[in-house]
């Protein structure tokens, strides 16, 4: 394995640091939470063209011949049928079958790239490494090397081929040209993300902020809930069987597939156990709540019924959520945030089907 270099890590982070900073981004705790409206930005990534900051999110590079075996062997899903103009959903797993992260994977330059949140990244990094053993295959981050921004909205299509040259089509579509990747995520307005090297990502970027509104990665986490994409923080690892997060509905687990940490618990799971718990989008009329939160119900009482995955504020009124919950809890109608006598949540629909016949 590679060594890392943060100096040269810190010095690629400063300069788009500095070139978010002119463009008007307001950190807060070290990342950029929005460019100077809130609620102007909030409401323009529900309607409008935004342009948003990914520095939330963070890449581990995996290089090397062994490097696609390597990761069948730790991974929910395979990679053998993934080519160069897909990218894939996919769980890391526990022993216990319990997911320490979930991935959005794609390849660029003949290396895979592991994309989760950024507060994941050095603990799965450095666990993820202690499975290498003796195989031909590297992992690194890649944040030194690549910026991540995104772009959503009902004419980002049309921006992005403009300002680009090449686009994407169809969900979790990915395509490279030259130093640019450009992926193709679902979303309730057409969604791309473009990973690049700072200079290229500026470049970019500057075309794009002409008819977009710059935000922070809030806006793209909103996305992520409202067509039920489901994330792991730190709160989280190691609180769900990926089918709790619904994750083998949208196509992230790949249950004929050899082992891999985990695989017998999240196969009984899917041929011999009864799922209990199901995620499920809700809106409150509250403050968005931390992931890791508990739910509460009248049939389980005095005890969790469920768990925040994540929530942002609601282009609204009160936040939007994700959160995996008991069936027979929901199908109470009555589910409290926080408290047995906290806000109630409002059960919204998904864009997938909850029952894997359908």
């Amino acid at each position: 394995m590679g060594n890392e270099q943060p100096g040269r890590a810190l010095a690629m982070n400063d300069t788009w640091k500095t070139f978010l900073l002119r463009q008007g981004a307001v950190y807060d705790n070290g990342w950029p939470r929005h460019f100077g409206n809130p609620p102007s930005e909030r409401h323009a990534a529900r309607e409008s063209d935004v342009i948003v900051d990914l520095s939330s999110l963070s890449l581990i590079r995996a290089r090397g011949p062994e490097a696609k075996t390597f990761l069948n062997g730790q991974l929910t899903n395979e990679l053998d049928s993934l080519d160069a103009n897909r990218s894939r959903l996919a769980a890391w797993c526990s022993a216990k079958g319990r997911m320490l992260a979930v991935f959005r994977i794609f390849p660029r330059g003949g290396d895979y790239y592991l994309q989760l949140p950024v507060s994941l990244r050095d603990d799965v990094l450095k666990r993820l490494r202690m499975f290498v053993l003796r195989a031909k295959v590297t992992l690194q981050s890649a944040d030194a090397d690549l910026v991540r921004f995104g772009l959503v909205g009902p004419s980002a299509a049309f921006m992005l081929h403009d300002a680009a040259g090449f686009l994407p089509e169809g969900s979790d579509a990915c395509l490279t040209s030259g130093a640019l990747t450009l992926l193709r995520l679902p979303g309730l307005q057409p969604r791309f993300e473009i990973v690049a090297p700072v200079e290229d990502a500026r470049t970019l970027w500057e075309k794009l902020r002409r008819d977009a509104v710059p935000t922070g990665s809030g806006a793209w986490a909103w996305h992520d809930i409202m067509v039920g994409l489901p994330t792991v923080l730190p709160a989280t690892s190691e609180a769900f069987v990926p089918q709790m997060a619904n994750l083998e509905l949208i196509s992230g687990v790949n249950f004929s597939k050899g082992c891999y940490p985990g695989q017998e618990i999240v196969a009984r799971m899917q041929y011999l156990g009864r799922l209990k718990q199901r995620m499920v989008r809700a809106h409150v009329a509250a403050e968005a709540p931390a992931p890791g939160t508990p739910i509460f119900a009248p049939d389980m009482p005095g005890q969790s019924a469920g768990t925040v995955v994540d929530a942002q504020p609601s282009p609204e009124e009160g936040s939007d959520l994700l959160a995996v919950i008991q069936i027979s809890s929901v199908q109470t109608g009555e589910l409290h945030l926080g408290s047995e006598t906290g806000p109630r949540l409002e059960i919204q629909p998904l864009p997938y089907s909850l029952d894997p016949r359908k």
